[in-house]
């Protein structure tokens, strides 16, 4: 069975990432969503004997003789071609911020690419800044869709009762963007990063965002509801969302013409 290594830097101990395949396992990762989201929103075990039966993925991340990450993706095909969504990444909290999400999303990244699939999508709450400078600027991801309160009002505390609005990150494994980033070289890859273009629009967020969900949830919404005018419009005039930058007390999405960065971001 494949497996993939990580260094966990802060722990001297070691990660280990590969597909689960038992019922216990998917108990397991079904123990890790209550822990990570709670009520509400939780994916039965029999789901995931669904996903990984017809194409998807059961990863999970060990580490101290226990199971402490987990990923699922479902397999789903775009315009007849086949792609996995990641429905759901979860990382016990005391092993965050120690490589262990990234190690999962590389093992799902090599297992779809040797299994001929270029494609990894799923939806993020474009509010949750650390997650969006995860998925482009650590990953590559890049994100041309948004759709508004994706899962409708929840009870979860994590959605503080606001709009569940979700960004589609869309992963091209292959692409130039995805391979500069993570390191591989040559060929049409090598060099650096182009230049943002002088056509770009930004987005910006204040990065108190995630204290005023909890303390001025009005303040929160109305942030919220220009972040979605701001995006759909975006996207209606064929804009792509490519990175995300801090600069003070702000973060910024950056969208590009679609035309000027399709060949890198897209590899076509």
């Amino acid at each position: 069975m494949a497996e993939a290594k990580a260094d966990l830097n802060a722990a001297r101990a070691t990660v280990e990432v590969r597909h689960c395949d038992t019922l216990a396992e998917y108990e397991e990762c079904l123990r890790l969503q209550d822990i990570t989201w709670s009520e509400g929103i939780l994916v039965p075990t029999a789901i995931f004997i669904v996903g990984r039966e017809t194409g998807g993925q059961v990863l999970g991340a060990f580490a101290d003789g226990k199971m402490i990450g987990f990923t699922m993706a479902l397999a789903g095909v775009h315009e007849g071609k086949p792609f996995l969504h990641s429905h759901m990444t979860a990382v016990l909290e005391e092993y965050r911020d120690r490589g262990v999400g990234r190690a999962l999303k590389l093992f799902q990244r090599k297992d779809a690419l040797a299994r001929g699939m270029n494609l990894v999508e799923w939806t993020f709450d474009p509010l949750e800044l650390r997650n969006a400078h995860f998925n482009f600027e650590r990953l590559g991801a890049v994100a041309r869709r948004f759709i508004p309160n994706c899962y409708g009002i929840t009870e979860s505390p994590l959605h503080s009762g606001m709009p569940t609005d979700r960004l589609m990150a869309e992963w091209w494994l292959d692409s130039p963007r995805v391979k500069r980033l993570l390191g591989e070289s040559g060929g049409a890859v090598a060099g650096p990063a182009p230049e943002i273009s002088k056509d770009s629009v930004r987005i910006a967020i204040p990065k108190m965002i995630g204290a005023l969900r909890h303390e001025d949830r009005a303040a929160a919404e109305k942030i919220q509801t220009e972040v979605r005018e701001q995006f759909l419009k975006g996207f209606a005039n064929n804009y792509v969302a490519t990175h995300v930058l801090t600069s003070g007390d702000k973060t910024e999405y950056v969208l590009e013409p679609a035309a000027e960065v399709a060949a890198d971001v897209f590899g076509k």
